[in-house]
């Protein structure tokens, strides 16, 4: 080899070694720097309007309570509308109008109390009860796929008035993850009671 190339290899050998000791210590900084600093949680966009409606309308048209190991919530607005399978579950889509005499529709919506997250496949019945105690409407509600999920129905309700909503979730039917001994997650049927409800024609 030619003594130029020696020279310029003994150039090049330690200057490579450099840059790369110089490359390993930035990324073992880098390293640490994320190691120390915990990534900042997000939510994706939709999740995070999801719950953003949900609050507000809560907050005004209906109220939230424990029962469990669920904050339960719930929301009163006229009879909607919505999409269901023409012959069953499996059927083509069709809409249905409310029907005659619906007026209302109430919504509840199971959310687990440590995370936030909404349940889903819980078994959801509402009764719908007068001052004196009686059952003016029971029903099982629908899950709904809309601004938030929620479960809910469209109601008869025959007059004005403050009634009592109360809802029992029986457990839900998915499986659970865990370990043999450990108490599996959202196990128990919940009810959850909400007194003094105003009802009204267009609420």
């Amino acid at each position: 080899m030619p003594l130029s190339s020696l020279r310029s290899l003994s150039l090049v050998i330690p200057l490579a070694l450099a840059l790369t000791a110089c490359g390993s210590a930035d990324t073992d900084k880098a390293g640490n720097a994320s190691a120390k600093s915990p990534a900042k949680e997000t939510a994706p966009a939709g999740v995070a309007h999801q719950h953003t409606v949900l609050d507000a309308e809560i907050e005004a048209k209906g109220g939230e309570t424990r029962a469990g190991d669920y904050r339960v919530g719930y929301i009163v607005e006229a009879a909607e509308p919505w999409f269901h399978g023409q012959h069953g579950e499996h059927g083509k889509l069709v809409h249905r109008e409310p029907a005659k005499g619906e007026t209302h529709h109430i919504e509840i919506i199971p959310r687990e109390a440590k995370t936030g997250r909404i349940v889903p496949d819980v078994p959801v019945r509402l009764e719908v009860l007068d001052s004196k105690g009686k059952v003016v409407q029971a029903q099982k509600l629908n899950f709904y796929y809309a601004e938030f999920f929620h479960y809910a129905n469209n109601f008869s309700i025959p007059k004005e008035g403050r009634y009592t909503l109360r809802a029992t979730l029986e457990r839900p039917t998915f499986l659970r993850h865990g370990a043999s001994g450990e108490k599996p997650p959202l196990g128990e049927k919940a009810t959850a009671t909400f007194r003094n409800v105003t009802l009204k024609p267009g609420t």
